[in-house]
């Protein structure tokens, strides 16, 4: 008899971890966000476009794929981003579904106000993954992003997560930044965030036209440019191009680029493109004051030689070496001189300074944005040329003879 009470209370005790299907979500009832705007609204504070997934007419064969188009764009409104979100269910036949959202979209004008409130909504969502990826848009409205059809991948989302991986790999002037990479700069103690800046090129009615996928050429697609910088969550500047790229090397996130060197009076004659770097960030303290240090070891190639030059002669490798490594620190001063200028401390100088001097940053911290405008930083950089490519000579040697 009591083998069998044992027996029952264990079974009982069980069934509410073995009803593994509570909460069951039926796929035919979920709607796939995979791309949020978000904009100044009028009526309301907040614009919000959700980007959902057709899942019948994305297809990885034929541009057409299905019958349709592969996504469909909802908008709402809300005072909070809750509320648009919620609001949006007046308009879709199914419930917004959050954990395979890959970009989130803010525009210019909600970012000059701030992050702060719309960051939270999608923080304390146990759905929403903040490792999506947080993109400003630049000239254009968040909206405008989000509904940008694109040739050569089916879903646009698609697009701006590979091109900012393949841009960072490649050229150095963006890099990764999901939700929780904002957040920590945003908390951090002596270093502000950065966010991706996108913007659509083009005649901007036919982006979402359908006709944008049946041409080898749109009239209209979505770029990458720059980088949006932060202050206390409000958008405070963008800094673009080689300046972009120098804010990269300082954070150690240049994998590769091209770097075009001047060769006897000929401009751009060479250009070397990085292998492999390694950047140090170190922090002396003189009366006071702290004065920054960073350090680049860079390996490269020579990925083209516009003149004739002897790649094969030491001394020619090493003024090559010499003129790559004053090229980099030229970027790298003119990009922490810019961030100087919007008095923002993107490059996490004063982590830094908290880590080699806890009492001394207590002490300037309350002040740092104008410490870090008449910040002195020393950059020195050491450059070696690996290889030469497959050809030593170029051809340009062999018509000159």
């Amino acid at each position: 008899m009591r083998k069998c009470f044992i027996t029952l209370v264990i079974t009982l005790l069980l069934l509410p971890v073995l009803s593994g299907c509570w909460n069951q979500k039926e796929l035919t009832d979920l709607a796939f966000v995979m791309a949020m705007g978000v904009d100044k609204g009028k009526d309301k504070k907040f614009h919000v476009s959700f980007q959902l997934v057709n899942p019948g007419n994305v297809s990885s064969g034929q541009t057409g794929g299905g019958n349709g188009l592969p996504i469909a764009v909802y908008r709402s409104s809300g005072d909070t981003i809750t509320e648009a979100a919620r609001n949006a269910t007046k308009k879709v036949s199914r419930r917004l579904y959050y954990a395979h959202t890959n970009v989130v979209v803010i525009s210019e004008e909600v970012a000059k106000d701030s992050l702060l409130y719309v960051l939270d909504a999608l923080d304390r969502d146990p759905e929403f993954r903040t490792t999506t990826e947080l993109v400003i848009a630049k000239g254009s409205k968040a909206e405008d992003i989000v509904t940008t059809l694109t040739i050569l991948d089916r879903l646009p989302v698609t697009k701006i997560t590979k091109q900012i991986k393949f841009s960072e790999s490649m050229l150095g002037e963006n890099m990764s930044i999901n939700i929780d990479d904002f957040l920590n700069g945003l908390l951090s103690n002596g270093k502000q965030p950065i966010a991706n800046g996108y913007m659509l090129v083009g005649d901007k009615p036919t982006a979402r036209k359908a006709e944008n996928l049946q041409k080898t050429t749109t009239d209209a697609f979505l770029q990458s440019d720059g980088l949006a910088v932060f202050n206390k969550g409000k958008l405070r500047g963008w800094i673009k191009h080689d300046k972009a790229r120098g804010i990269l090397w300082v954070l150690d996130k240049v994998n590769s680029t091209d770097i075009n060197i001047n060769w006897e009076g000929k401009k751009n004659a060479l250009s070397v493109a990085p292998i492999r770097s390694k950047t140090k960030v170190s922090v002396r303290i003189v009366n006071d004051k702290p004065i920054i240090n960073v350090k680049i070891e860079n390996e490269g190639w020579i990925s083209e030689a516009n003149t004739a030059i002897d790649l094969d002669n030491p001394e020619v490798i090493a003024q090559i070496e010499k003129l790559t490594e004053k090229e980099i620190t030229k970027q790298i001063k003119a990009s922490v001189k810019e961030a100087q200028k919007l008095k923002t401390d993107i490059l996490g100088f004063g982590e830094k300074v908290h880590i080699k001097n806890p009492p001394l940053w207590k002490k300037i911290q309350a002040n740092w944005d104008e410490e870090f405008a008449d910040l002195q930083v020393n950059v020195h950089v050491d450059s070696y040329i690996r290889r030469q490519g497959i050809r030593t000579k170029p051809f340009w040697s062999n018509m000159q003879k």
